[in-house]
């Protein structure tokens, strides 16, 4: 079944179709791959830099707190030990990456089936461009209004685009160049929004 969707402008009128390719938005969704994603790109924003001290890092002294025998008390040599107040832990937490890896087949198939959610939902929209015309942020909420969208992701939204100033400070809406579209970001908002370049470039990074 060939997939077309009306492109629309900022301003929500109708500015022409495009045929979407059935082998990105319109799959079969593997939730799996969906779920194996969205932690793979969690665990690489972690930072890992939990740690605690160790016997060797903490400064207590190290003379003998009392002789070795006769005292009935167990053996001792410096308060640097986890039992005694100030001393080391053991077995705690050291910095270390949370990353792991994953499978680019199964990053791109999380990335379709996305596209296909989205797609069977309604919940997809094809935008001519993201010329806004100027900074005001009262104008993109004027046209958003128009469109319907109170939680949307902006895909294609270049780095000196006068769109990208008018939503920095937007509750639910959030912009992405073509390159940076990912499956978390996808899944946090309600419509996701491509401008036709950003449809294309999508359609042959998941097709090459």
């Amino acid at each position: 079944m060939t997939i077309k969707l009306d492109v629309i402008k900022l301003d929500g009128s109708v500015n022409g179709k495009i045929t979407l390719d059935d082998a990105i938005f319109g799959i079969e969704p593997k939730t799996e791959s969906l779920s194996d994603v969205v932690r793979w790109q969690l665990a690489r924003r972690q930072a890992g830099t939990h740690s605690t001290k160790d016997r060797s890092d903490v400064s207590r002294t190290t003379k003998k707190l009392y002789r070795q025998k006769g005292t009935g008390r167990a053996r001792h040599g410096a308060r640097t030990a986890n039992i005694f107040v100030g001393g080391g832990i053991v077995f705690g937490p050291v910095p270390h990456s949370h990353a792991f890896k994953i499978n680019k087949k199964v990053r791109k198939l999380a990335l379709k089936s996305l596209l296909s959610i989205k797609a069977k939902e309604n919940n997809l929209v094809v935008c001519e461009n993201f010329n806004l015309g100027d900074q005001k942020t009262k104008s993109l909420l004027d046209n958003l209004r128009k469109m319907n969208l109170t939680s949307a992701l902006f895909i294609g939204v270049s780095s000196n685009d006068d769109f990208r100033k008018a939503c920095a400070n937007l509750h639910g809406i959030d912009i992405l160049p073509a390159v940076g579209f990912n499956v978390y970001d996808g899944l946090r908002h309600e419509k996701v929004v491509f401008s036709k370049d950003a449809v294309a470039s999508i359609q042959k990074q998941l097709l090459g």
